[in-house]
C-alpha cells in the first residue's frame, strides 16, 4: 500500500477535518450572538460599565468548568476511544444550541439562561479539546503531521471567519435563526465524526492508578522545557492581549457599526490567520521555528495596541487581521512542537494542559478584559494588554532559552537538556 503524502488522501482525516470545520462555524456563530445578547440585555439595566463586567463574567463561567475538570479530561482522552469522546461533546453542544434557539424564539432570553449555557459549553470544550487534539496524530503518518496541523488550523480559522458572519447575519434576520443554524451545523459535525473508522493509537501503559497517570502527564509538561515554555507563552500573551470580549463594546460604542459590524470585527483575526494557515499548508516552516514564534507574538501584541487606538473601522479590521495572522504563526509552531515532542500515550493529558492554558488565556483573558474595561475603559484595557504581551515575550526569551534554541520540529535538532528522557527514543 502506498504511503499517503498528504492528509487529504486519508479518509478518516477528511471526516475529522470536515467535523472540525462545521463545529467551529457553529461554535463561533453561537459565541458572537451570546456576547451580543449578554451585552444588550445587561446594558439596559446596568449601563455600559456593568454590561462590560457581564461580558467578563461570561468568559469566567466558560473557564471554570474547564479549570476544575482538566486533570480528568486529559486522562479520559488517553484512556478511552477519542472518537466517542468527541461525538459525545458535539451531541451536548447540539442540545445547548437547540435550547438557546427555543428560548430566543419564545422571547424569554435572560442572563441566567446565557450564563447556564456558557457553563455547559465550558464542560463540552473541556472534554472535546484534548480528544480532538490527540486524535489528529492518530489519523496521519508522523511525517505529514505538520501539514495536517496546518490544515486543521485552516478549518478552525476559516470557521472562525464564517461563523461570526453567519451568526450576525442570521441574528439580524431573526434572533433565533443563529442558534438554529448552529444546531444544524453541530449535527453535520456529528455525522462526520460517526464516519471516522477505527484508528491505531497508543494507550496508557501499565496499570497505574488513574491519579498517578494524571500526575505523570502533568509532570511531563514540567520536564519538557520546550513544551512548557510554548504553552505558558501563549497563556500569558493571549491572556493580556485578547480583545474578543471587548468587541461588542467597540462595535456598539466606539466604532458604532452595529451587530453586522461586530461580526466583521470578530471575523477579521481569522481572515489573517486563514491566509497564514493556507500558506503553511503548502510551505511548512522548517527552520528557526522557536525564534519565529517569539517574533510572531511580538507582532501580535503590537497589532493589538494599534487596534486599541483606532477609531476607524478599516484600520481596526486591518489591525485585527494582522493580529490573527501573527497568532496563527505562533499557534502553528506551538501545536507542531507539542504534538511532535509528546509521546502518543501522553498526548491527551498534555493536550488537556495545553487546552487549560489556551482557555485561561481566552476565557480568563475575556474576564480580565471585561473587568479592566469596566475600571479603565475599553481603550485602556486593550493598550495595557498589548503592551503586556510584548513584555511577556521578552521575558520568555530569557526564561525559556529552549524556545529560541528550537531550530526545527525534529526533536533530534534540539539540545539534549531541553528534552525529558522519554523523548530520547524519538530524538
Amino acid at each position: 500500500m502506498t504511503t499517503p503524502t498528504h492528509p487529504f488522501q486519508i479518509d478518516n482525516f477528511v471526516y475529522y477535518w470536515a467535523a472540525r470545520f462545521t463545529m467551529t462555524i457553529a461554535q463561533n456563530a453561537m459565541i458572537i450572538v451570546i456576547g451580543w445578547q449578554t451585552y444588550t440585555i445587561a446594558r439596559e439595566s446596568m449601563g455600559p460599565s456593568g454590561a462590560a463586567a457581564q461580558l467578563g463574567l461570561i468568559g469566567l463561567l466558560q473557564f471554570l468548568p474547564l479549570f476544575f475538570s482538566t486533570p480528568i479530561t486529559g486522562w479520559v482522552a488517553d484512556r478511552f476511544d477519542r472518537r466517542w469522546i468527541t461525538r459525545a461533546t458535539v451531541t451536548l453542544q447540539i442540545l445547548c444550541a437547540l435550547a438557546l434557539a427555543l428560548v430566543t424564539y419564545a422571547g424569554t432570553m435572560t442572563l441566567p439562561v446565557l450564563f447556564s449555557v456558557a457553563v455547559a459549553l465550558g464542560f463540552c470544550r473541556a472534554f472535546a479539546g484534548p480528544a480532538f487534539g490527540a486524535l489528529a496524530p492518530n489519523l496521519v503518518p508522523r511525517e505529514i503531521l505538520p501539514t495536517a496541523i496546518a490544515l486543521s488550523s485552516i478549518s478552525w480559522q476559516v470557521g472562525t471567519i464564517i461563523g461570526p458572519a453567519l451568526g450576525g447575519m442570521a441574528y439580524a434576520w431573526a434572533p433565533y435563526a443563529a442558534y438554529a443554524l448552529a444546531t444544524a451545523l453541530f449535527t453535520a459535525a456529528l455525522v462526520c465524526l460517526m464516519l471516522i473508522g477505527p484508528v491505531p493509537r497508543t494507550t496508557i501503559p501499565g496499570k497505574a492508578h488513574p491519579l498517578r497517570q494524571i500526575a505523570d502527564g502533568l509532570a511531563y509538561v514540567g520536564q519538557n522545557k520546550l513544551v512548557l515554555g510554548t504553552i505558558t507563552l501563549d497563556l500569558f500573551a493571549v491572556f493580556l492581549a485578547g480583545t474578543t470580549a471587548l468587541l461588542p463594546i467597540y462595535a456598539h460604542d466606539i466604532l458604532k457599526v452595529g451587530p453586522f459590524g461586530l461580526s466583521l470585527l470578530a471575523s477579521a483575526p481569522a481572515v489573517g490567520a486563514s491566509v497564514t494557515a493556507i500558506f503553511f499548508s503548502f510551505r511548512p516552516i522548517k527552520h528557526n521555528v522557536g525564534p519565529k514564534m517569539l517574533w510572531s507574538v511580538m507582532v501580535y501584541g503590537s497589532a493589538t495596541i494599534i487596534f486599541g487606538l483606532s477609531q476607524v473601522m478599516a484600520l481596526s479590521l486591518a489591525a485585527l487581521a494582522v493580529a490573527g495572522a501573527a497568532d496563527m504563526f505562533s499557534v502553528y509552531i506551538r501545536q507542531s512542537l507539542i504534538q511532535l515532542y509528546t509521546p502518543d500515550d501522553k498526548r491527551g493529558r498534555v493536550g488537556a494542559v495545553s487546552q487549560l492554558t489556551i482557555s485561561a488565556s481566552n476565557e480568563l483573558g475575556e474576564a480580565e478584559s471585561g473587568f479592566l474595561a469596566a475600571a479603565l475603559g475599553p481603550v485602556g484595557a486593550v493598550l495595557i494588554g498589548g503592551g503586556g504581551a510584548i513584555v511577556v515575550t521578552i521575558l520568555w526569551t530569557y526564561l525559556f532559552p529552549s524556545i529560541r534554541r528550537a531550530k526545527s520540529f525534529d526533536p533530534a535538532a534540539n539540545t539534549p537538556e531541553d528534552l525529558p528522557k522519554e523523548m530520547e527514543a524519538i530524538a
